[in-house]
């Protein structure tokens, strides 16, 4: 039972940062703008993170850095999005490949240096008070690090913003629907806006948090796919960023599934394991497909907004 206890509590560090991701993503596809740069964000946010707290040993000034990273990397998404209408499959794949050229360069001579103890060590297991102690979930759930304990609370929070406030309900319209929007005065341009740079926000932080809490040595392609993960963990959600917290320790286990069984010596080659998170994604996509009539997916999603056409 320990056993199993710490592997599920492993799951929920590694999936953490997919979870930043997917509830930037739902914010940003709410608001009709899908973006796939999400990769390219995380990658960005992971690689000034870790600049910064390498030569500040700082971790509040290096996680506020990765999200004013990311938030910039997503401004440019916005920018050729929204202001310029240029195809937004195309400008997300673009950010993605910049993304990872320029976590590549900036990089390079950090491979292998490793963050100070100062920032690292902020990021230890804190368990909480009597929810710590509840019976299996308390310990996988509830002794975590900060950084965790934030996302529970932003993943509640964005629920409840997107169903239950009028910024939710007017959010909710500009993606379903921007004409509507704009004839009751809403200003569609820059409620996309804010919700593209939340969404680069968020996901620079996740990506900071890998060098945090997950791997605090600098390596090339250090998110590793994440972003594309959080892409299809907001289709298996269905929009909604509550449910997006159960998924997010489904890839998190299926990450680490390969590391824990290696002891058993099964007759299956690593690399199957290292792929089960990805074969996941391609099947949450294809499922997707079929249940498109049927989701939460915005009606505008992948659409530029054009007032004058209105």
């Amino acid at each position: 039972m320990d056993e199993l206890i710490l592997f599920l509590s492993s799951a929920v560090v590694v999936g953490v940062p997919i979870l930043y991701a997917t509830i930037g993503e739902i914010l940003s596809e709410k608001s009709g703008n899908l973006n796939l740069g999400v990769e390219g964000m995380m990658l960005v946010g992971a690689v000034i993170g870790f600049k910064i707290g390498y030569a500040t040993g700082n971790p509040f000034l290096a996680a506020a850095g990765a999200g004013a990273a990311g938030a910039a990397a997503a401004f440019l998404y916005g920018f050729f999005t929204i202001s310029l209408r240029c195809n937004q499959i195309i400008t997300g794949l673009t950010l993605t490949i910049f993304g990872t050229g320029f976590a590549n360069f900036l990089g390079g001579p950090y491979i292998g240096e490793r963050l100070p103890a100062s920032v690292t060590g902020v990021f230890h297991a804190i368990p909480i008070p009597l929810l710590s102690r509840i019976p299996f979930a308390g310990p996988i759930l509830f002794n975590q690090n900060i950084l965790v304990y934030i996302a529970y609370l932003l993943a509640a929070a964005a629920a409840v913003y997107l169903y239950y406030t009028r910024g939710g309900l007017r959010l909710r319209l500009v993606g379903e629907n921007p004409e509507a929007a704009d004839a009751l005065g809403i200003q569609v341009s820059a409620i996309k806006y804010a919700h593209v740079l939340l969404s680069g926000l968020l996901s620079g932080i996740g990506g900071a948090y890998i060098c945090f809490a997950s791997i605090p040595t600098w390596q090339n392609n250090i998110v590793a796919g994440k972003g594309w993960i959080a892409v299809a963990l907001v289709i298996f959600s269905g929009w909604n960023p509550a449910l997006a917290l159960p998924g997010t320790l489904l890839f998190g286990l299926l990450s680490i599934l390969g590391i824990r069984l290696q002891k058993y010596n099964l007759p299956v080659s690593q690399y199957f394991f290292d792929m089960l998170p990805y074969l996941m994604t391609i099947v949450v996509l294809y499922i997707g497909s079929f249940r498109r009539s049927k989701s939460a997916e915005p009606a505008s999603l992948g659409n530029s907004w054009f007032r004058e056409t209105r």
